[in-house]
């Protein structure tokens, strides 16, 4: 029986150091994105810059509104939620939307995502409706065509009908004032 010890090869030392340098090297990318100071719950849109995705949903029964038609976007600053039921972030962030449909400067829209009519009617009637217009996008199809990662969403749409701005989740007061508002400004004072 040999009591020396073995002289690791060069493969082996290989494979007991690379866990720790993929574990360095994930660290080190957290630390950059970290310190970057970059806002990592905006989520960046590729339709920014583009126009509206053609969109013609059916109106929510019963609301007395017409549907969502992107061709009502043309000549108008738009704001276009993407709202649902059975969304509690869309619970929260709805005084926020009752207090920008204040403003007549723009329009306010929604999408309503994958709901059912009774229930969506029943969440405007209880929480009030800040909307003018609202489609109804069924089985999500829409939304996909938009970009949606998941409601609630809002999107400012600029006069000349292309998407301006992308807010990721539910709206805060503080959000809409410091974010959200100077981006309706900008649309508002684009030609």
């Amino acid at each position: 029986m040999s009591t020396e010890m073995e002289t690791p090869t060069p493969r082996r030392r290989l494979f007991v150091l690379l866990p720790l340098l993929v574990f360095l090297g994930l660290a080190g990318l957290f630390l950059a994105q970290l310190l970057s100071g970059r806002d990592v719950s905006e989520v960046p849109s590729a339709l920014i810059g583009l126009p509206a995705p053609q969109t013609n949903l059916p109106p929510l029964e019963g609301s007395n509104l017409p549907g969502l038609d992107s061709k009502s976007f043309a000549g108008k600053v738009t704001l276009v939620n993407v709202f649902a039921s059975w969304c509690a972030p869309c619970r929260e962030e709805h005084p926020v939307l009752l207090a920008l449909a204040q403003d007549k400067r723009f329009v306010m829209a929604a999408l309503n995502y994958k709901d059912q009519p009774e229930n969506a009617r029943r969440f405007l009637g209880d929480l009030g409706n800040p909307f003018q217009a609202i489609g109804v996008d069924e089985a999500g199809r829409t939304a996909i065509d938009w970009g949606v990662y998941g409601v609630p969403e809002t999107f400012v749409i600029g006069k000349d009908g292309k998407i301006a701005y992308k807010h990721v989740g539910p709206l805060t007061a503080e959000a809409a004032r410091t974010v959200l508002l100077p981006q309706i400004d900008k649309a508002l004072a684009a030609h």
